[in-house]
């Protein structure tokens, strides 16, 4: 058996990665997308960094999947696009309110955070494995700020 390259991936690890691209580009198309609805600037600046930062972490995902001759996916998945609809609904009912925001993105941020510990599990010893668990460190973390800054908004 060969070892698993970054260049030399296996099936599972290029599907897992194709997973995580998904998860990063619904991530960014709804922070995008509910920053627009945000009347609260610096949230806004918020959501469009951490979208920007989704953004570029899809980019690094679909460069490994390139280097294994595979085409990196380049859409999100459907039933994020169903929950966007919905982010964008509530937001325009509710008059872009915060706290229903923050609700919402901290639901998406619990897939995309769970999504990247099922695949940490499921590809533990790959040659991704650092590149996974440098991007579960920056989502953890734009999970818990999602997280804290709801408990903050609901406190107000």
């Amino acid at each position: 058996m060969s070892i698993e390259t970054k260049i030399d991936l296996n099936e599972t690890t290029i599907a897992k990665l194709q997973k995580l691209i998904r998860a990063n580009i619904d991530s960014y198309n709804g922070f995008h997308e509910s920053a627009e609805e945000l009347k609260d600037e610096r949230l806004s600046a918020l959501f469009k960094n951490i979208g920007d930062e989704r953004s570029a972490m899809a980019s690094e995902l679909q460069q490994y999947v390139e280097f294994n001759g595979k085409d990196a996916e380049d859409d999100g998945s459907v039933a994020a696009k169903t929950h966007r609809i919905w982010i964008n609904i509530r937001g325009k009912l509710n008059g872009g309110d915060a706290t229903v925001i923050l609700i919402e993105a901290e639901r998406g941020e619990d897939h995309i955070k769970e999504a990247y510990e099922d695949v940490l599990k499921d590809t533990a010893g790959s040659a991704m494995n650092d590149v996974l668990t440098a991007q579960y460190a920056k989502v953890k973390a734009g999970h818990d700020k999602i997280r804290d800054l709801r408990d903050a908004y609901k406190a107000n």
